[in-house]
């Protein structure tokens, strides 16, 4: 029988710049040469915040302090396998306006430099016309609607 997964509650964020740009990662699994695009955050620490966990993510991995953290925009839960481990994850994504900055690896841990190879601004139509692998996988549809429409009402479960 399976192991149960691990339950890891994170934290998200879409930095998005005024060009409608957002600040991606690009993350690759030494393990399996698997590669994908994530936004930066990551899991809560011990007693620590949604939106704690938000900020420093943010400034962990890309050097940005004083984050003006906006509104919870969407959710998410999936199952995934980690160094011989298995979690659910279940996420909160926040948008933030943010000027563009050049993104610097802060205070990466050891397992986010071999982990975090690139940081890149995106438009919407450049997810949507990429081959890549994206987290969320409709993440160019869902970024387009959310700077169409503004942030949604009560988070939008955006599925895998």
């Amino acid at each position: 029988m399976p192991e149960e997964p691990v339950p890891r509650p994170a934290a998200r964020v879409l930095l998005v710049d005024p060009a409608r740009r957002i600040l991606l990662l690009r993350c690759l699994d030494v393990e399996t040469d698997y590669t994908w695009w994530i936004t930066p955050g990551g899991g809560l620490g011990m007693g620590e915040s949604h939106e704690e966990a938000a900020r420093r993510e943010v400034f962990e991995e890309t050097g940005l302090r004083d984050l003006g953290l906006g509104p919870c925009v969407w959710v998410r839960e999936h199952v995934f396998q980690w160094r011989g481990r298995r979690y659910r994850q279940q996420e909160r994504f926040f948008l933030a306006r943010v000027t563009a900055f050049e993104p610097r690896a802060a205070l990466f841990t050891d397992e986010e430099v071999e982990l975090v190879r690139e940081h890149r601004w995106w438009t919407a139509a450049e997810i949507e016309a990429s081959d890549d692998v994206f987290a969320p996988r409709r993440l160019g549809r869902l970024l387009r609607e959310v700077l169409a429409e503004g942030p949604p009402t009560k988070p939008v479960d955006v599925g895998l």
